[in-house]
């Protein structure tokens, strides 16, 4: 049964039988408030050690840099539109390959060019982050994001952090200022 977070909210991050996770899918998906809008948002995913800095754009999974070098991360490719049900972009986590220099992902959302095109969060809808266990295909939880962001054009959806060796998923939705991946980037840096 899946676990519908609420923003500030943190959970342990474990199959449903309490054995852990190997390998995690981090969905995430959006709509467009007005029909015919074109709003192209990009999910990445920043790494970070455990001071939670990113060692820059080379730490940083997104559409131009699909795979990690470690290969613990992948991202499935970009979405332009935010058009079909589900998720529109998803990020696979291989949490027992993961480096152990890293301690904290970040996932995060920017509208390409946001500024530029005068595009903001407001004119997103139905926002969610959603992570599921990759051996089954179950959902273990949702968070929701029910905020009205005018302005903003980047948000911090959650992070997936390590902790004593095991991991948790904190529900962030933090808006941000935000047109390019390397304006989240430097967020960590």
């Amino acid at each position: 049964m899946s676990i519908n977070l609420q923003k500030g909210q943190q959970v342990n991050l474990s199959k449903e039988d309490g054995g852990d996770l190997s390998k995690v899918i981090v969905g995430l998906g959006w709509d467009i408030a007005r029909r015919g809008s074109a709003v192209d948002c990009d999910a990445s995913a920043i790494l970070c050690d455990k001071n939670g800095k990113s060692a820059g754009i080379a730490d940083t999974i997104y559409f131009s840099n699909r795979t990690h070098p470690s290969q613990s991360i992948y991202h499935t490719g970009d979405n332009l539109t935010g058009e079909g049900a589900d998720d529109d972009e998803q990020i696979i986590v291989d949490l027992q390959r993961l480096p152990f220099r890293y301690d904290k992902i970040v996932f995060v959302v920017n509208i390409y060019k946001g500024d530029e095109r005068k595009q903001h969060f407001a004119m997103i809808q139905n926002a969610f982050i959603r992570i599921v266990d990759s051996d089954t295909g179950k959902e273990l939880l949702r968070y929701n994001l029910s905020e009205d962001c005018p302005g903003m054009t980047g948000m911090v959806f959650g992070e997936i952090v390590r902790n004593n060796g095991k991991w948790k998923f904190s529900a962030i939705g933090k808006p941000v200022k935000a047109s390019y991946i390397m304006d989240l980037v430097k967020l960590y840096s």
